[in-house]
Order: structure tokens, then sequence, then C-alpha cells
């Protein structure tokens, strides 16, 4: 049998666990041109809430009764197609359930000989690929400059900033909690980390970016946004990549401090890493050369068991999380 997450009405706040339904039906029988996959890892990234909510977005709302929509990682285990057979590893939109049947648009092969499955829908996966082209494409990066990232001990973050590090900035993360910031400074090389939790933001930034902020790197929104805005520099660059504070409210706050744009000639746009998906074998390769160099470091934080996603999934909110946040599914 197939387990799988559905959708099961469209949540108010933070959602509760019968927003999902966990139901099992026949494993899906494949036809000419099709493979099945048995996924064994899927992804739960932040961007998952957003796509629960009936709003006009980049991408359409799942529906309800629909399994929930989430990137994934599995193994060929029949195939009727002359693109991929048994045994090849594939990752792409397989949705939080243990078995999928695909023609194979839109996936992607991986050679697990290489690095870990769990890092190809992290580092390697549109994660890192939403690093990569955010801080390079939409912050612009300069050798010297300070780059200041929020959700800094996070899956996109974590690797925002060891990049805006390879090429020569000064790097400052925002993270919740003494062990994430000293994982950030210890582990990943950051050269000061800010605890958002503890003390005034706004005297914190000033002290870790004593000569302003060039990039600022946010996956927040809310208050910390803020706070940023108010230390930018003269044609700073902010990338507007998530803003998980705001996700679970009913009325989003904006930025009061937006006038500083005017003020300092500084630009905000916002990112998705959808737009960017013929480059992604490129960045993939560069990022796959810093890892094997040691200058690029993956983490993924894994939890078992598809009728644990609803606890699980939580954990983007509570940050009780370090890295990426994987689930897994069925044995390797």
């Amino acid at each position: 049998m197939n387990k799988q997450i559905r959708l099961a009405k469209r949540p108010e706040g933070l959602p509760k666990k019968d927003t999902w339904n966990l139901v099992e039906e026949e494993i899906p029988t494949i036809e000419d041109g099709e493979v099945l996959i048995k996924q064994h890892y899927i992804s739960l990234d932040p961007a998952m809430r957003g796509w629960m909510n009936d709003a006009k977005s980049y991408i359409p709302p799942v529906q309800i009764n629909e399994v929930m929509r989430a990137g994934s990682i599995g193994e060929v285990i029949e195939s009727k197609s002359d693109k991929y057979k048994v045994g090849d590893y594939l990752s792409g939109w397989g949705g939080v359930q243990q078995y999928v049947k695909t023609n194979g648009d839109n996936w992607y092969q991986v050679d697990p000989r290489l690095a870990p499955l769990p890092v190809y829908i992290g580092t390697l996966g549109m994660p890192g690929m939403t690093a990569y082209f955010g801080i390079f494409r939409v912050g612009q990066i300069k050798e010297g400059e300070t780059v200041l990232i929020s959700g800094a001990a996070g899956a996109v973050g974590s690797v925002v900033g060891q990049i805006a590090k390879i090429k020569g900035c000064k790097v400052v993360g925002i993270a919740g909690g003494e062990d994430k910031c000293r994982y950030l400074i210890e582990e990943l090389g950051f050269d000061g980390a800010i605890d958002y939790k503890k003390g005034n933001i706004y005297d914190a930034i000033k002290r870790e970016c004593p000569v302003g902020i060039d990039v600022y790197f946010d996956n927040v929104g809310g208050d910390i946004l803020d706070a940023a805005l108010s230390r930018i520099n003269m044609h700073a660059r902010i990338v507007i990549c998530g803003a998980i504070s705001q996700y679970n409210r009913n009325v989003v706050q904006g930025p009061s401090n937006y006038l500083a744009l005017l003020v300092k000639r500084a630009r905000m746009e916002g990112m998705v890493v959808m737009d960017y998906a013929k480059d992604y074998k490129q960045a993939a390769f560069e990022m796959g050369t810093w890892m094997k160099e040691g200058k690029l470091k993956s983490k993924e934080d894994i939890y078992e068991g598809i009728e644990n996603f609803h606890k699980t999934f939580l954990r983007l909110f509570s940050g009780d999380k370090l890295g990426k946040l994987v689930l897994k599914v069925s044995e390797d």
C-alpha cells in the first residue's frame, strides 16, 4: 500500500493535525513511458505553508484532497520508460507519499555514490539552488561587502552565508538560540551571529555590522526585516526569499522602514528559485566542487515516519531544527 498525506482543509494560522489526512491506497500501476518511484526522503520547506492557501501566488495552491506538494527523492523500482531504468535515483516533486508514478518530466537523476540522498533535496536541491541564485543573481555580492542573513541556520540561510564567505564577504547570521549562533561561527565560519531571541535586534545588528549592510538576505520578514533596513548602505540589495514569521498570520506585517530604500537608493527584490531552472546544473556543479574541496558544508536534520509528518512539519516554525529538515518515509 501507498501511504499518503493529503490536504484535508485550508489552515488558519499554524496548521493543526487535522489539516491533513493520512490515507492508504494501492501502489499505482505504471503505463508505457512511466516509472514507479519508491520515495525515500521528503523535503519539508516553509514555502509549503503558503501553498496551502487559496490565494494567487507564483504556483497554484494545493487542492483539497490532493497529496501535499513537496520535493522528494527516491529509487526507480519499475520502469516502462526509455529514459530511466530500475535502480536509478530520481529527485523531483513527488509529494508527501511513499510511492509515485511519473513520466519523468521535471525529475532529474542523481548519483548516490557522490553524495547522500538527503543532500540532493538540501544543499544540492531546491534550498541550495535558492541560496545560490538568490545571493548571486539578486544579491549580486561583491568581495569585501557585508552580508546579513536571517534564518541563517536553516537550509537556505546556512548555504547563503557559506557562499558569501567563499566569495570574500563579511558574513553575519541571525538565528534563534545560542546553539545555532555557535554553529554559524564555529562550524560554518560566519564572522558574526545574532541571537534574535536575546536583546535588542537593532542594537545587535549595529554591533555586528558597524559599517552597515550591503546585502540583506531575508528569510523571515517582520520585525527583523525592519531592523535590517535601518542599517542598509547606499545601493544595498535586499533579497526577499521568504517570510517565515508571517506565513501563519491572517494579515501580513509589511516593512515600516521601507523609506530607507529611497534614502539609500537601495533595491528590494523577491526571488523564486524556479525562475532559474535552466541553470541548476551549473549551480549544482559549482556547489558540488566546493563540497569536495571542504569549503561548503551540508547539514540535514532527518526525522522518520510519514505518520510523523505533522509534528515534523511544525519544526519549521518552532525553530526546533538545524539545517535542512527532511522526513524519511521509507527505507533506502
